[in-house]
């Protein structure tokens, strides 16, 4: 556990994932990044309709040995966040890929989805 990289999924630098559904952008921490943090203890979402800009804090997560900044993928305004981490947040320790998803980004511009990793970069940082 820890190292998974799927390959239908964009990948940044700092190990966030996205996955495309039309305009929106579904956003989590990677495999390697929950791994890395241990036991997440809280999450602190953004508000939705909040507009962000890529590469701005997106949220917080807290684990039992640090606080990590989650940073935006991409522009566009906040559509949804995943209110079972409000409860649950080692949901994201379980299941980063799935059930442990943070928000979803309303897409400004599709060209921030260039920059991003696809799984075999991805795979090279880790």
């Amino acid at each position: 556990m820890g190292d998974e990289v799927r390959n239908d999924l964009k990948y940044t630098d700092t190990h966030e994932w996205l996955k495309k559904n039309n305009s929106i952008a579904q956003i989590g921490i990677t495999d390697h990044a929950q791994s890395e943090l241990t036991d997440i203890v809280f999450v602190e979402l953004p508000e939705v309709g909040t507009q962000i800009k890529k590469g701005d804090e997106l949220c917080i997560v807290e684990s039992v040995k640090s606080v990590s900044e989650i940073y935006a993928p991409v522009s566009g305004k906040i559509a949804n966040v995943n209110k079972n981490l409000e409860e649950t947040p080692e949901i994201i320790n379980e299941s980063p890929y799935d059930e442990g998803w943070l928000v979803e980004i309303e897409i400004e511009d599709e060209k921030d989805l260039d920059n991003l990793l696809d799984s075999e970069s991805y795979k090279n940082i880790i």
